[in-house]
């Protein structure tokens, strides 16, 4: 399906990097290309070491390049980042312990209004509180961090970035570090406020199920330097919910990623 430049929100083309330490350099990233189109939900799967995070860190402007070109809304990820275009989400929740959690999930209110008397945004933060009602925290505004749960502190992180405003969404394994049973019940979540809220998402995980589950399109990395060996394409119906991964469908489909991903790796042995 070919797209329209209007629609593509970002775009990578033959980005590598390499990092240089002292006489010895690491090359994370080679000739990667690219293109999200607006509102889709597309994620970088493949073990720890495949270069997922480095490229999500330079779309993020977090790094930058050594070779190739990233482009946000037509713009450079650090310049996409300084007209809050951008929202990052981390592994932990990264609350800051001295606030409530309506207080931090608003915190991009605050920012926002500093960069709009600069000139610098255009972006309005949405509801932080109805946001965090649609994450099951409407109860616990006034908690502070520590008295909450690792799952319910995540849960905050992602409604502080969904309050933010930002159009794209850049999130790293932000559930790598919950138990299972937790793990499940926010991917829906966040498949629930994805539906509703319509963010351009790039996410990161190692879980293929995951991968399957919440995705327009999987990006399978290849070993370092982290290339893409594929991209796959999921095409069940949305809204999605746990009664799609009890289908062969779904099985079929996660081990069809696997599979895309254990032939890069196979074939770099």
């Amino acid at each position: 399906m070919s797209q329209s430049p209007e629609s593509t929100t970002i775009e990578v083309k033959g980005v590598g990097r390499t990092y240089v330490r002292g006489k010895s350099s690491v090359q994370a990233l080679a000739d990667v290309d690219l293109s999200i189109r607006q509102g889709e939900f597309v994620t970088l799967f493949g073990p720890s070491g495949c270069g997922k995070s480095t490229l999500l860190r330079l779309l993020a402007g977090l790094d930058q390049q050594t070779t190739g070109e990233i482009s946000i809304f037509g713009a450079t990820p650090k310049n996409a980042s300084a007209r809050k275009d951008i929202a990052w989400i981390p592994q932990s929740s990264a609350l800051l312990p001295w606030l409530d959690i309506r207080s931090n999930a608003a915190l991009s209110s605050v920012i926002n209004k500093k960069a709009d008397r600069k000139g610098t945004s255009t972006r309005r933060p949405e509801d932080a509180t109805a946001i965090l009602g649609e994450v099951g925290l409407a109860d616990f505004l006034r908690s502070r961090p520590d008295e909450l749960s690792g799952g319910m502190r995540q849960r905050a992180s992602i409604a502080r970035g969904f309050a933010q405003g930002a159009p794209v969404m850049l999130m790293d394994e932000p559930f790598s570090a919950l138990d299972e049973l937790t793990r499940d019940a926010l991917r829906i979540r966040l498949l629930e406020l994805w539906e509703h809220h319509k963010k351009t998402i790039v996410f990161v995980t190692h879980s293929a199920q995951e991968a399957v589950l919440l995705s327009d399109r999987v990006v399978v990395m290849s070993p370092r330097p982290g290339r893409i060996s594929d991209v796959v394409s999921i095409d069940f119906p949305r809204p999605r919910g746990w009664e799609l991964v009890e289908t062969p469908e779904f099985t079929q489909k996660v081990a069809d990623v696997k599979q895309v991903l254990w032939s890069a790796w196979k074939g770099d042995e």
